[in-house]
């Protein structure tokens, strides 16, 4: 495939969970118009069935896209399953605390893709995802580079606009990232915060940037606290990846991969900066930290890597 033309007419997306997350994601698709077909599983059929008339309903107004509910079978032959189903999470309730609710859910989910010889590219959106997208790479039969959480991505995007907001510069113009955990642990990357090619410096203080940081950090939970839940966001971020799968992009987003032990003594996804393409991720990038950065990840590393130890045991 050509790097930026459009996806092949043949595509199909599956959305597993069709909750506040799974729909709006879908609905977003649908509107992007990045394939032929979306197919959405739930395991309440009528809630699946009402949405995709809901999505067709709307797409009458939209390009074309034949949108209905489906099984696991019908993701057998999809380019790409988004997996959104699994635990949400309530008020100030971490993510990390919804592993051993999510990750039954998950599991099943990725054995029944499994079971139906899916082979496509599966997008984890459940949380906590680091750990959710650890367990589809155990479970799923797929290589590892086929499994992509959607990790620090919505948190880098927040980063973003909360700097810009703060210089007065758009979004867009700055490059910046947040790696390791999706989570409370996560690791804003000052150091390599670029404008124009030019360091950020003395445009954000010390104090400013931990402002920022703990304001990304609970991004979450003040949506949740407001709405019951988030959506919008990580749908969008959903999108984000799909597109660059589905065009073959080579695009470097932020996102949930495996990294072995390369920050630990146990095998770990996390996010980091990773070059995603038409076979899922085809480089992970390891930004350049200052001291205290690098402390902070390898912190990040080991909060997951206790969450970790706790699920296995009791799942």
């Amino acid at each position: 495939m050509t790097v930026g033309t459009d996806p092949p007419h043949a595509s199909k997306i599956a959305v597993v969970g069709v909750g506040h997350v799974g729909a709006t994601a879908a609905y977003a698709l649908m509107l992007r118009a990045l394939c032929h077909e979306i197919v959405l599983i739930d395991s309440d059929s009528a809630l699946a069935s009402a949405e995709a008339a809901d999505l067709s309903d709307a797409n009458a107004l939209a390009r074309p896209t034949r949108i209905r509910a489906g099984s696991f079978a019908d993701a057998a032959d999809a380019a790409i399953v988004v997996l959104t189903a699994g635990a949400a999470s309530h008020g100030d309730q971490s993510r990390l605390s919804l592993a051993t609710e999510s990750a039954p859910i998950v599991t099943q989910c990725v054995r029944d893709l499994a079971a139906h010889g899916f082979g496509g590219i599966l997008v984890v959106a459940a949380n906590p995802v680091d750990l959710m997208t650890l367990l589809a790479i155990r479970h799923s039969k797929l290589e590892r580079k086929r499994v992509v959480g959607t990790g620090t991505l919505l948190d880098t995007a927040r980063i973003k606009q909360a700097l810009g907001a703060q210089v007065a510069i758009a979004p867009s113009a700055i490059e910046a990232y947040v790696i390791g955990e999706h989570g409370d642990s996560e690791v804003p990357v000052f150091s390599t915060v670029r404008i124009g090619g030019q360091p950020i410096g003395r445009r954000v203080n010390r104090s400013q940037r931990n402002a920022l940081a703990v304001g990304v950090r609970d991004a979450g939970y003040r949506i949740v606290e407001g709405k019951g839940f988030t959506s919008f966001g990580i749908a969008t971020a959903i999108v984000r990846i799909c597109e660059a799968i589905l065009r073959d992009e080579r695009s470097v987003l932020p996102v949930s991969s495996w990294v072995g032990k390369t920050y630990g003594p146990i095998d770990l996804c996390l996010s980091l900066p990773c070059v995603i393409g038409a076979d899922g991720i085809k480089e992970i990038l390891f930004p350049m930290l200052d001291d205290e950065e690098q402390v902070a990840l390898v912190a990040s590393a080991a909060q997951l890597a206790d969450a970790l130890a706790v699920l296995d045991r009791v799942v």
